[in-house]
């Protein structure tokens, strides 16, 4: 009998900052590696069989193993393999094998140990399954073992016909499932009882039709509950699950029509509330899940309906955790049909997944991966040891068995993937995607600016395997005109910190940026404009929504021009296999509006932007979608049990930008391109179901006009969904706004950098990796800085200079460092100390001071004297009248991020 203990269930969500706004959709009430899930998951060394584990049980320290094969070996890395038929005994906290030897054979055939149970003192060890002989020693299918000794129990000598699949024990009876139809010589068809001394055969008498599988006892010790393929006991109908009395077999609860007939169960376990059911179904219509239910009363408590043929249920501490290939728990509203997971955890009081989820592959046999747990103990830390017919554990050589410690969680998050975007002055959308932990679902990310060592601030936010949302915070202690970088960590509970993410940079607009700020103020609840420089990472730039996108098979970034005016880019699909699918999993309200640019001159059609059932792979239910025929016209679709779509008259794959908006409603559906309406009809639903948001593609079979390609060949810019319907004013200020002026960002490195020393007069700096600012003793540095012309028809609006201070101990300095233009000639390669340059003013800008500490520091500077310079040179140095020297990073060093560098922006005069 498998019991828990008590259950602790914690979710944290923090924000600290300087500037500070967050917004993230949390998941349900969700834990770490503290309780509820008691469990790292990472794979501790094991050694390993050459075939298939069956069975587990565990006892003083040791956890022994059955199974199908003939040797173990020791997990990758060096040492011999040594014999082992079908029986391996462990040592619960090394993994090597124990002292404790015993093979099981036969005469015929292929033996197999298909069953463990200890005794309730742990001192006797019976063994189920399809052999003759225990070291030598006769038995039919059922064994006892001394567990003090490892020695065969002679007194013990049942005899059953036929595999022994199941076995439970108390303290005086053996019970026993299978394929046997007799047992002594006497009528026992499938399940048997047994003395636990002798093994001498029991009135108890619950006969099946078909195999037993799983037997459990009740707490109580008054039921047994029964699991297998049989769809009668004693001639009542109940199929795969039956509870049964203890002494004489009798019928306590059937369950006919219960689970599906094309379903079994293929595990039980118990704890003090209930019991819980592991099932395996083949064909369609199939439950492959898990059931909890009551004790007392044997009633159902839950039924989670993924689908991945469950092969073991193990309650422990309130966490229900399971063996299967799960692939598809659409219905539970978690993940749709793809990927299979192997290992999964749940609360015992509910189906919803909690954050633990290492895994295995389907490996070698039958190909379902896991089949059996069990839960170890030595010195005080508990392993979770899971067997199967698996060759690897989270993606590292591993067969057969492997096992997770209470403690000593070694793995970090994964790396976030972060992207910052402005709209307007003084503030900046900081955004990634929340990283996966496999045993930590709260997670603590800090977010560093402008690469300083302290975080700017510190976000708490939930995520699971499945569910990864967007995670945002914004910053509002940013300057217009400005530059910014970000960088993202994520550490678990345990304190293991990722490494930093992929440097996000942004410009932060000098003034409201027209076309995003208006789609953000339509209340946009996803909006992805493209702009990302690193995959798999689609942001969401929406207030709050937080619906993130991932790119499947590198779609081609940052293409240019965009769809609207300004820095804005778009995204390329390449019409065969490269897409987007959304994060997040959602149904679509009576009202919505999808909006998308798109740019193509392909002659195969395909889809824009819709909504489908899957993620990853075609979708099997999608509608509200946009797509195209393979003569270019735009068509808009929404199922209501029939197709029902709009089509325009005119082709749009010219490979020019075009605006398309579609809406529905209580008013019907409205199909826009380029602020025009093209088409009207009244039907105000469309089909009901959870998915997800694509771009660039998804299916298309059965609908009107179906072009040759479902996926999308062309460019995609600012494509929006909207919970309400446009009005045909809004659709037309959105294409209207597209043209407006916009800001533009010309960032420029130093194009030359040097310093002179009055301690080395005649020292030319041009190759160091360093700068220097000191009054007294003198350091002082030059920068020379190539200057685009203003694009046509704009003035620059402004200008700032960012340098970074460099890892030296007190790099930064107390003094203002001013930054002043220089009206002597110099070279990088030629200035020294002793022919440095004349220097003028006024200052056009300069740092009050900058602290100690590698980071990114920025100075506004006189619009109007680098506009002098525009289309030439700008040559300026840096100065200070003060004793604290200033050290920076030159354009040499790796370490620079860029600087130093001019940020200038253009705009409408």
């Amino acid at each position: 009998m498998r019991r828990s203990r008590g259950l602790a269930v914690s979710l944290a969500l923090s924000l600290t900052g300087a500037g500070a706004g967050l917004g993230i959709a949390l998941a349900p009430q969700a834990a770490a590696l503290t309780p509820p899930v008691a469990f790292t998951a990472d794979p501790l060394s094991t050694w390993q069989p050459n075939g298939v584990v069956w069975a587990l049980a565990e006892a003083g320290g040791q956890v022994f193993a059955g199974g199908t094969f003939s040797t173990v070996r020791p997990p990758a890395g060096g040492g011999s393999e040594q014999q082992a038929v079908n029986f391996v005994a462990l040592d619960a906290a090394t993994g090597a094998p124990t002292s404790c030897k015993l093979s099981f054979t036969i005469a015929s055939g292929t033996a197999t140990v298909r069953a463990l149970a200890l005794s309730p003192d742990k001192s006797t060890l019976y063994a189920g399954g399809y052999f003759g002989a225990v070291n030598g020693t006769a038995v039919s299918s059922l064994a006892a073992i001394d567990v003090a000794s490892c020695t065969v129990k002679t007194s013990f000598r049942p005899a059953f016909a036929a595999t022994v699949r199941a076995l439970a024990v108390t303290g005086d009876t053996v019970y026993a499932g299978g394929d046997f139809l007799t047992v002594a010589g006497q009528p026992r068809q499938r399940f048997a009882a047994v003395g636990a001394a002798d093994g001498a055969l029991k009135p108890f008498t619950a006969d099946a039709d078909e195999p037993g599988r799983a037997v459990e006892v009740t707490p109580d010790g008054e039921n047994v509950v029964l699991g297998g393929d049989f769809f009668t006991v004693n001639g009542t109908n109940s199929h795969a699950l039956a509870v049964v009395d203890a002494t004489s077999g009798a019928l306590t609860k059937s369950y006919p029509g219960f689970i599906e007939t094309n379903s079994v169960v293929k595990d039980i376990a118990t704890d003090a509330t209930g019991f819980y059911t592991a099932n395996e179904g083949t064909g369609g219509g199939v439950f492959d899940g898990r059931i909890a239910l009551d004790l007392p009363g044997f009633g159902q408590r839950w039924r989670d309906t993924c689908l991945g043929a469950t092969q073991a249920v193990l309650p422990y501490q309130n966490v229900l955790y399971s063996a299967s290939h799960a692939h598809d728990c659409a219905a539970m509203g978690e993940f749709p049909d793809g990927q299979r997971h192997h290992l999964l955890a749940q609360p015992t009081t509910g189906i919803g997944k909690l954050g633990w989820s290492p895994d295995t592959n389907d490996g070698i046999g039958e190909g379902i991966g896991p089949r059996v747990m069990t839960v170890g103990s030595k010195n005080g830390v508990q392993y979770l040891w899971v067997g199967g017919e698996f060759t690897t554990v989270n993606g590292a050589a591993q067969q057969g068995l492997t096992r997770f410690a209470s403690t000593g969680d070694t793995g970090a998050p994964t790396v976030p993937v972060a992207s910052a975007a402005s709209f307007k002055p003084g503030e900046v959308q900081v955004r990634w995607r929340s990283s996966l932990d496999l045993d930590d679902s709260a997670l603590t990310y800090r977010i560093y600016r402008n690469g300083a060592a302290t975080p700017i601030a510190t976000v708490t936010a939930d995520s699971l395997f499945f569910k990864r949302p967007q995670v945002s915070w914004t910053d509002t202690t940013v300057a217009a005109g400005q530059s910014y970088t970000y960088r993202v960590t994520a550490t678990d509970a345990a304190s293991n910190t990722s490494a930093p993410s992929a440097t996000a940079g942004v410009t932060v607009p000098t003034g409201t940026e027209s076309y995003p700020s208006q789609v953000r103020a339509d209340g946009a609840q996803l909006y992805w404009r493209y702009d990302d420089a690193v995959l798999p990472y689609a942001a969401d730039s929406s207030a709050g929504g937080n619906q993130n996108g991932v790119h499947m098979n590198a779609p081609a970034l940052r293409q240019t021009p965009g769809a609207v005016s300004g820095a804005s880019t778009a995204i390329g699909f390449n019409g065969t296999d490269s897409r987007i699918y959304a994060d997040k999993r959602q149904t679509v309200g009576s009202a919505y509006t999808v909006e998308t640019w798109f740019k193509t001159n392909t002659t195969r059609g395909g889809k824009l932007f819709g909504f489908g059932s899957n993620q990853d792979r075609g979708s099997y239910q999608y509608d509200k979608h946009i797509y195209m025929t393979n003569d270019g016209r735009v068509v808009f679709g929404a199922y209501t049990g029939v197709t029902r779509t709009i089509t325009t008259s005119s082709a749009y794959n010219d490979n020019q930008w075009h605006h398309v908006v579609a809406t529905q409603g209580p008013g019907g559906m409205t199909l826009y391109v380029d602020g025009v309406q093209r088409g009207t009809l009244a039907v105000t639903t469309h089909e009901n179901y959870s998915g997800y948001w694509h771009a660039g593609g998804d299916s298309l079979g059965g609908w009107p006009d179906r072009p040759t390609s479902e996926m999308w060949a062309g460019q995609l810019d600012e494509s929006a969904v909207y919970p309400t319907v446009l009005s045909a004013a809004q659709v037309q200020n959105h294409y209207a706004l597209a043209t407006a002026p916009a800001d533009s960002v010309v960032q420029v490195t130093a194009a030359e950098d040097t310093y002179a020393n009055a301690g080395a007069p005649a020292t030319n700096y041009g190759t160091s990796s360093s700068l220097a600012v000191r009054g007294t003793s003198f350091y002082a540095s030059y920068l020379r800085f190539d200057l685009p012309a203003a694009p046509a028809g704009t003035v620059l609006k402004s200008a700032t200079l960012s340098v970074k201070t460099s890892t030296t101990s007190g790099a930064g300095t107390t003094d203002t460092v001013s930054v002043v233009p220089v009206t002597g000639s110099w070279s990088e390669g030629g200035t020294t100390y002793n022919n440095r340059p004349a220097l003028g003013g006024p200052a056009l800008g300069g740092y009050p001071g900058i602290p100690d500490g590698s980071a990114v520091h920025t100075a506004t500077l006189t619009t109007g004297s680098v506009a002098g310079a525009l289309g030439g040179s700008l040559a300026l140095a840096l100065s200070s009248s003060g004793t604290d020297a200033l050290w920076l990073w030159s354009s040499e060093a790796q370490a620079n991020e860029g600087t130093p560098q001019l940020t200038l922006t253009f705009g409408a005069p």
